[in-house]
């Protein structure tokens, strides 16, 4: 499993380029996508839904028909981690 260390100022800063499309706010990482329909968005929430599971790190995210949200942050380390950053990365993947 990723750890939970959080980021220092120098990986937070390099995070645009290592995760575009996915922004930073606060302490959070944040990505909306948009699907053709519902039930492809459903489709990628449930990919997302496995790797949750697998990480033991669940994101607060939600969904509106064809958009799904996803904002991640590590809440008992107080802040971004390696492991959002893995979750990110992983979801990444996916696309």
């Amino acid at each position: 499993m990723a750890d939970r260390t959080p980021l220092t100022n120098d990986e937070r800063a390099a995070l645009a380029i290592r995760l575009p499309g996915w922004q930073v706010e606060g302490d959070h990482l944040r990505r909306s996508w948009s699907f053709t329909d519902f039930a492809e968005a459903f489709a990628f929430m449930t990919q997302v839904a496995d790797i949750a599971e697998v990480l033991q790190h669940h994101p607060d995210w939600s969904n509106s028909w064809n958009r799904v949200e996803i904002a991640l942050t590590t809440h008992d380390s107080g802040g971004l981690t390696h492991l959002d950053l893995a979750f990110a990365e992983a979801v990444d993947a996916l696309l």
